[in-house]
């Protein structure tokens, strides 16, 4: 898992696309990301939540869902 500014990412692993993928897990709107690498995947979570958290800013009618507390089994 992942943690940006409050945010949890989960990660998956295609080994058919050589990718990995994943998606922010601690709120309703939906924010994907993926990188060809650790480095590029994780570059990508910040940088979805960076424009998420952007776009809601520059947007009146989008606001931020605060990120929900997850525990350690993901609850």
């Amino acid at each position: 898992m992942l943690e940006y500014k409050g945010y949890i990412g989960q990660a998956e692993y295609d080994a058919e696309a050589h990718v990995f993928h994943g998606e922010v897990l601690n709120t309703r709107d939906v924010i994907t990301f993926q990188g060809d690498s650790v480095r590029n995947f994780e570059r990508a979570f910040r940088e979805s939540i960076d424009d998420y958290l952007e776009f809601s800013r520059v947007s009146p009618k989008n606001e931020v869902e605060t990120p929900q507390v997850i525990d350690s089994r993901g609850v």
